[in-house]
């Protein structure tokens, strides 16, 4: 149910991203996964980071990571690299993510949220404030 539910709204407020909105502050932004696919991420060590032209992403074992370029509600990323180790229990979800992020997905960020959707995957994040 809330797949379906999160299905649903990431594409109406992407609609509403300027390049504005989606532009990192600074030098870059910092996120940590709440869901993948409707699910809560397998480890508690997950991260998402945009620096000017680059993304990376970790979700407990190995690093993905890509060029970047952002346009007005997407997301322009590739080839995405990835190291290759086997983490028993989270290589799921790291290919979920790899497919989301080389599949140039459309974004919304409302808040302290980032929304990232494909024809196949969806995730939710939250921005992490520096203390």
């Amino acid at each position: 149910m809330i797949k379906l539910a999160s299905l649903i709204a990431l594409p109406l407020l992407a609609a509403c991203t300027t390049v504005a909105d989606a532009a990192p502050e600074g030098p870059g932004s910092d996120w940590t996964f709440v869901s993948i696919d409707g699910r809560a991420p397998v480890s508690d060590k997950t991260s998402l980071t945009i620096r000017p032209g680059r993304i990376g992403a970790n979700v407990g074992c190995n690093g993905l990571g890509g060029d970047l370029k952002l346009e007005p509600g997407r997301m322009i990323v590739g080839p995405v690299i990835s190291t290759q180790m086997y983490c028993d229990g989270v290589m799921e979800q790291e290919r979920a993510v790899a497919e989301l992020l080389g599949a140039s997905p459309a974004f919304f960020i409302e808040g302290n949220r980032l929304g990232i959707r494909s024809d196949k995957h969806v995730a939710e994040l939250r921005k992490v404030i520096p203390r």
